[in-house]
């Protein structure tokens, strides 16, 4: 009898006790499942800049991920590995208060497959690869400032005021060298010109004023019979 009941408990406890353990162990792969796996990014940093040491940037340098949700940090030869990454497509970027670098996209996939590419924001369907572990280069200095712009003589030849006084300066001493003076043709010209010149008298200014102030066409008849009595004058002199 005892012997009986003694069994039919064992078998109870071993019962509930393997039931204990199946539901533990459904547990703890339940929270595998959840979590998933995570993945490392690595790469290696290089400033191609001559005589610049390690020691002088790599204090100041940080790996961001994501725009600092995940950061890293470098080894003495420049190297870094950021680690916990779920599978997923992240943005790697350089933060460095001295020297710029492009930034690298990396995808991983669900078995932990790596791809990196460079960020196109412009056309996102563009892809262009890079190879992995991922090797950042200086792209340029940091400039926190403008260049001030230097003086130069053709910004002088290019001001609109300079050249109104160039260019007429210019035709001025040129164009007379380019005219033959010595040709008889020219000269009769410029002795016909002079002539004609000569010939047309000069208006009195005070004939002039008196027009303008004294009123239009009784002005301007008096003024022609002045003209008129004055060469009448000159011919009887004659």
């Amino acid at each position: 009898m005892w012997s009986v009941r003694l069994k039919s408990v064992l078998s109870c406890v071993l019962t509930v006790s393997f039931l204990f353990l199946k539901l533990a162990i459904c547990e703890e792969a339940g929270e595998s499942n959840d979590k998933g796996e995570t993945y490392s990014i690595e790469g290696k940093v290089q400033v191609a800049y001559p005589g610049v040491k390690i020691s002088e940037w790599l204090p100041f340098t940080r790996i961001l991920v994501d725009g600092g949700k995940y950061v890293g940090f470098f080894r003495q030869d420049g190297t870094f590995k950021v680690n916990g990454l779920p599978s997923g497509s992240y943005v790697v970027e350089i933060a460095n208060p001295t020297y710029v670098f492009e930034p690298a996209r990396v995808d991983i996939t669900t078995k932990g497959k790596m791809r990196a590419r460079k960020v196109n924001n412009v056309q996102s369907t563009q892809v262009t690869q890079m190879a992995y572990p991922l090797k950042f280069k200086t792209k340029l200095k940091a400039g926190y400032f403008e260049t001030r712009e230097k003086f130069h003589v053709t910004d002088m030849l290019k001001n609109p005021m300079v050249l109104m006084m160039v260019v007429p300066l210019i035709f001025i001493v040129i164009m007379p060298r380019l005219v033959n003076t010595q040709d008889p043709e020219v000269q009769k010209e410029m002795q016909n010109m002079s002539m004609l010149n000569q010939k047309q008298e000069m208006p009195d200014l005070s004939e002039m004023a008196a027009n303008w102030f004294g009123g239009g066409s009784g002005g301007s008849g008096g003024g022609t019979t002045r003209r008129k009595e004055k060469t009448a004058g000159r011919i009887k002199h004659k």
